[in-house]
C-alpha cells in the first residue's frame, strides 16, 4: 500500500471511549486554550463502545483524527472479519480518520465480547511474523486503507526474536506503515537487558509512519520487577533516548502521539512542548513545514 501519500498530521493526543466525560483531557478544550500544542487526536476505540462525544466534538472542528483499535487480533489470520471491517471502516469514516493503527498482539480469544480487552502479545517467531504480515494484509484490504500495526507492551515475551526484528519482518512481508511505541520499546529493552537503541540499527524507519510516547512507572512485587505501561506524563530515560534518535532518523514520519491523556493538563504540557521542538527540529532539518 502507498504510504507516500499519508497527510503529515504533527503532534497528537490519544483518548478512548469516555476518558475525557471522566476527568481526563478534553483535546478541544486543549486546542483552544493551548494554541500549537496539538494538531490530531487519535481515538482508541472498539465496536462494543463505538465513538464517543469527546470524538464526535473535536472531528466536528475539522481537525485531523487516525482510528486505534482496541479489539482486532493482528496475530491471527481472519480475525478481520466482514462484520469487524465494515462497521470499523464506516466509525473511521465517521470521524475522518487518515488511517488505522493498532497493537499486534491478541485482544480476545474467542468471539469479541464487550469489555474483553486482554492485549496479549504476539510470541515473537518467524512463523508468528509471518502469520501477523497476512492478517495486515487481509485488514488493509478488506478495509481499504493503512493499517498500522504497533508493538505493545507487555511484562514478559516469548521468543527468540527481537521486537524490532519481528515487526520489520511484519510491515517488510506486508509491505506496510508502523506506529512504533517508544514507550513499549523502551520496556522490551529493560525487560531483555539490553541498551535503549538495540536492534535499531537494522530496523527499516522508512517504514515508521507513527510514533507513540508514553511514561511508564517501575514496580516489584515478591522481587520481580517490571515496568507498568502507565501513560503517567514522566518519560523513562530509554523512552527520551529512543524517541530523540528516532524522529531525526525515519523518513515518513506523520505523527507523534503523547499518550498522557489520563493526567492533569498541566503535567502534560512540558512532554507535548519536548515533542513539539523535536518535530519543527526535524521539520526544519527536511527543509519542509511539519
Amino acid at each position: 500500500m502507498d504510504l507516500s501519500s499519508l497527510p503529515r498530521l504533527g503532534i497528537g493526543i490519544s483518548t478512548e471511549p469516555g476518558s475525557a466525560a471522566a476527568g481526563g483531557v478534553d483535546a478541544v478544550r486543549l486546542a483552544v486554550e493551548h494554541p500549537g500544542t496539538i494538531d490530531f487526536l487519535e481515538y482508541g476505540g472498539d465496536l462494543a463502545r463505538g465513538l464517543d462525544e469527546h470524538v464526535r466534538r473535536w472531528a466536528g472542528t475539522g481537525r485531523p483524527t487516525t482510528y486505534h483499535f482496541l479489539d482486532l487480533n493482528l496475530a491471527e489470520r481472519g480475525d478481520a472479519d466482514a462484520v469487524w471491517t465494515s462497521l470499523t471502516r464506516a466509525r473511521a469514516d465517521q470521524i475522518g480518520a487518515a488511517w488505522l493503527c493498532g497493537d499486534g498482539g491478541l485482544w480476545h480469544f474467542g468471539p469479541r465480547a464487550r469489555g474483553h480487552e486482554i492485549l496479549a502479545p504476539p510470541i515473537l517467531t518467524p512463523e508468528s511474523a509471518d502469520e501477523m504480515a497476512e492478517a495486515l494484509g487481509e485488514a488493509m484490504a478488506r478495509l481499504g486503507r493503512p493499517v498500522l500495526p504497533e508493538n505493545p507492551p507487555a511484562v514478559a515475551y516469548v521468543g527468540e526474536l527481537h521486537v524490532l526484528d519481528y515487526f520489520a519482518r511484519v510491515v517488510s512481508r506486508a509491505q506496510a506503515g508502523m506506529l512504533l511505541d517508544c514507550a513499549h520499546l523502551a520496556i522490551f529493552q529493560r525487560t531483555r537487558g539490553l541498551p535503549a537503541l538495540s536492534g535499531l540499527d537494522g530496523f527499516p524507519l522508512e517504514r515508521v509512519i507513527e510514533l507513540h510516547v508514553a511514561g511508564g512507572t517501575p514496580a516489584e512485587a515478591d522481587g520481580f520487577a517490571w515496568v507498568e505501561d502507565s501513560h503517567v506524563p514522566e518519560l523513562l530515560p530509554e523512552t527520551r533516548v529512543i524517541v530523540e534518535w528516532i524522529v531525526p532518523r525515519a523518513p515518513a514520519l506523520r505523527a507523534i502521539v503523547f499518550e498522557c491523556e489520563k493526567n492533569p493538563v498541566e503535567a502534560c504540557l512540558p512532554g507535548f512542548a519536548w515533542l513539539r521542538a523535536l518535530w519543527d527540529a526535524r521539520a526544519e532539518a527536511q527543509g519542509k513545514g511539519a
